[in-house]
């Protein structure tokens, strides 16, 4: 049974591959937002570079629980990060964001680079690609069309980055606080999370079994 759902998932892959598509739509990324991401990349973590680049260690799923597109792209794109996040504003003003959207009827959009620096995931930000899908929770379950499309995404980064080495879901980021990735320096700063779902990540797990990637360690 293994093998046919691998087999299937390869078919998926390759009968798709020409049909999908990566759409452009950058979020704000002035001379304010590079200015808060060096300090974020400074402050929390040590790195003291002169651009806001990254290394792709690892791939990170989220939901974004706004309803719609078009307003979760609204809430990411300001450079600063608004009044409505009181429990992160004081750990820094930057906004945040993530490299990837994914729609709920499986259109992808690319935010930002993905070698550019997004603040999705506490202590991972450096070397963390983050793709949002729109919607979670309860209320507004993610689709299957969402699903193919994490799929065909994690696929094309595996392929794209041979640096990339994990896969997880944002409630699993905690995981990594004893390992050689973590690099936040606040012991206190921490969030709750339960993105994209245990299933969805079951499921997308599932279909990439060939990508190899590493076991999320354990706390």
């Amino acid at each position: 049974m293994k093998i046919y759902t691998l087999f299937l998932c390869s078919f998926f892959i390759i009968s798709c591959a020409s049909k999908q598509q990566i759409i452009e739509k950058p979020i704000l990324f002035n001379k304010q937002r590079k200015e808060l991401t060096l300090e974020y990349l400074e402050n929390r973590y040590g790195l003291k570079q002169d651009s806001p680049i990254i290394t792709p260690k690892m791939i990170v799923l989220h939901w974004t629980v706004i309803p719609t597109f078009a307003k979760s792209f609204a809430a990411f794109n300001p450079a600063q990060l608004p009044n409505w996040r009181p429990d992160i504003k004081n750990i820094s003003g930057l906004n945040v964001s993530s490299q990837f959207m994914v729609d709920r009827d499986g259109t992808i959009y690319r935010l930002l680079p993905e070698t550019t620096m997004a603040r999705h995931v506490i202590g991972l930000n450096h070397c963390a690609i983050g793709v949002e899908n729109i919607g979670g929770g309860k209320d507004l379950p993610l689709t299957k069309a969402q699903l193919k499309s994490n799929i065909w995404l994690v696929h094309y980064l595996k392929k794209k980055y041979q640096t990339i080495e994990y896969l997880i879901g944002h409630y699993e980021y905690t995981n990594f606080e004893n390992t050689e990735l973590w690099l936040e320096k606040d012991k206190g700063y921490r969030t709750t999370k339960t993105d994209p779902g245990a299933s969805f990540m079951e499921n997308v797990r599932n279909s990439v079994e060939n990508l190899n990637f590493k076991p999320v360690p354990n706390k």
